[in-house]
């Protein structure tokens, strides 16, 4: 598990891909720009990659702190996918955005677009499994992914169109209810297995 795996890699990529969700979120960019709230294409990326990176690696650190393990941390983690996935198939809100900042870039671009607690969820649960080399390469290439998003929003849009946008959100919807139920029959096992040792 400690080594490059090309399957690994791929996989956490699929996984990221689907929770940051770019493509989904291009109605609400090109919303914020007809209302004149400017998207700072590299910014957003570089503040959202610094967030996530820090979290994956200062995040392990935090959960010590209290005492959780990374199997616990994945459980729980596959309840917020789990929820995730049941907006983008079912089309209802449960992540509201009430915070007070109304600048468009950091919020609610970078958070919690990119950078929200789905993301960083996941990439902590994804440490239950995969090796961190495999998770940061497919971070940054998903990084990389949403610059070009976000440079090429409005092309992307005419591209897709609404209602190829509306499909990928429901596909990717699908896939990540499937990961949270492997990340939580995964994860489980152990918890039992650990709560059975101590009595």
């Amino acid at each position: 598990m400690s080594g490059l795996d090309f399957q690994q890699f791929l996989s956490a990529f699929i996984v990221l891909f689907a929770v940051i969700d770019i493509i989904g979120s291009i109605p609400i960019i090109l919303d914020l720009k007809q209302k004149g709230r400017s998207v700072n294409a590299l910014k957003a990326t570089l503040i959202a990659f610094a967030l996530l990176i820090g979290f994956f690696y200062a995040g392990d650190m935090m959960l010590r702190l209290f005492q959780v393990d990374i199997a616990s941390f994945a459980v729980a983690g596959a309840f917020v996918i789990f929820l995730m996935s049941l907006e983008m198939i079912l089309d209802i809100e449960i992540f509201k955005n009430t915070g007070p900042i109304k600048e468009a870039t950091l919020v609610p671009l970078v958070f919690p677009l990119l950078a929200g607690a789905g993301a960083f969820t996941t990439l902590l649960s994804l440490r239950a499994e995969y090796a961190p080399i495999n998770i940061v390469l497919a971070l940054i290439l998903n990084m990389v992914w949403v610059f070009i998003v976000l440079k090429l929003t409005d092309r992307i849009e005419r591209m897709l169109g609404k209602g190829g946008i509306y499909v990928i959100r429901k596909f990717f919807g699908i896939i990540l209810l499937a990961i949270s139920a492997r990340l939580f029959t995964a994860n489980i096992t152990s918890l039992i297995e650990q709560f059975q040792a101590l009595k």
